[in-house]
């Protein structure tokens, strides 16, 4: 009897050990990354007011990636003026000089001023996800965000994580939750990158529409980040399908619900290149390994 006492101390003691470890990472997770999923996601012009990307963009048409861009619209013409003799000596077509020329004007006017083109079209996508947030906002007197969703969560679902019990089905979804969160962390700081690397790349986008044969690179250039700002607004919408929910501790159905909004934000990224196309910022696999 007291040998079977004794096992059963030991097991108490290894689940307790378990659940300490997993409260501390939960409450990590709680504590610090939330917040970084916010300003990961939620991307405004903000993103260019930084003094070394500004440099690194160029500030004008003398340095930076401009000074490139405007190099190579120096030599697409030469380009241009090489096929259109070539052309005339092979009898071939060729577009027309004059039209030619106004493409290469207006494309080198709107390359040089795609800095302040890029910050009115980010701060449009930005004010279109954040009138959907200031609606649920208005609706449910609460903020749409992640660090607001997880501290709401976390109380009306009764899931604690100073008493979180993991071989319990509560503790098994808060598991769940944590670790797609932190996937979500590791996708939206991907795509914040991404996004800055297609605003490097505008300049040569946008040069790109003066010959038939590299047009092609603009309309790439545009679907792909399109889509890379599109997902914010798609996140908008979850949250606020997320927030609306009636959440309770005795509601098990919304609480995989709540889970099935989660995996939804995971997988929005493959659902807009499905729809229209872009990059993959997902790296789920990645962090299932890493478990």
């Amino acid at each position: 009897m007291e040998n079977i006492q004794n096992t059963n101390n030991i097991t108490q003691i290894i689940i307790d050990t378990i659940n300490t470890i997993f409260e501390n990472l939960f409450s990590s997770i709680d504590n610090s990354l939330y917040d970084v999923l916010d300003k990961v996601t939620f991307i405004s012009s903000d993103i260019l007011r930084d003094s070394n990307f500004e440099t690194i963009f160029g500030t004008s048409s003398s340095n930076g990636i401009l000074l490139i861009a405007n190099s190579l619209l120096l030599g697409f013409l030469l380009y241009y003026a090489i096929r259109y003799l070539l052309a005339h000596l092979t009898f071939s077509q060729s577009e027309l000089p004059f039209r030619f020329l106004i493409k290469l004007v207006l494309c080198g006017i709107f390359m040089n001023f795609s800095f302040s083109c890029l910050e009115l079209f980010l701060d449009l996508n930005n004010n279109i996800s954040l009138a959907i947030r200031s609606l649920g906002n208005h609706l449910f007197n609460k903020e749409i965000c992640f660090s607001e969703l997880i501290s709401t969560i976390n109380s009306q679902m009764a899931i604690d994580t100073n008493s979180l019990n993991l071989f319990s089905l509560d503790g098994l979804i808060k598991s769940i939750l944590s670790v797609s969160l932190l996937s979500l962390v590791f996708s939206y700081s991907l795509r914040y990158i991404f996004v800055k690397v297609f605003i490097l790349l505008s300049p040569f986008a946008i040069l790109s529409l003066s010959l038939q044969n590299t047009n092609w690179f603009f309309r790439a250039w545009f679907r792909n980040l399109f889509s890379l700002l599109f997902l914010q607004i798609i996140v908008s919408l979850v949250l606020l399908i997320l927030f609306s929910m009636d959440y309770s501790a005795s509601n098990l159905f919304v609480k995989f619900i709540y889970v099935g909004g989660i995996y939804a934000l995971i997988r929005a990224n493959s659902f807009i290149r499905e729809f229209i196309g872009g990059v993959s910022t997902q790296i789920t696999q990645s962090v299932k390994k890493i478990f």
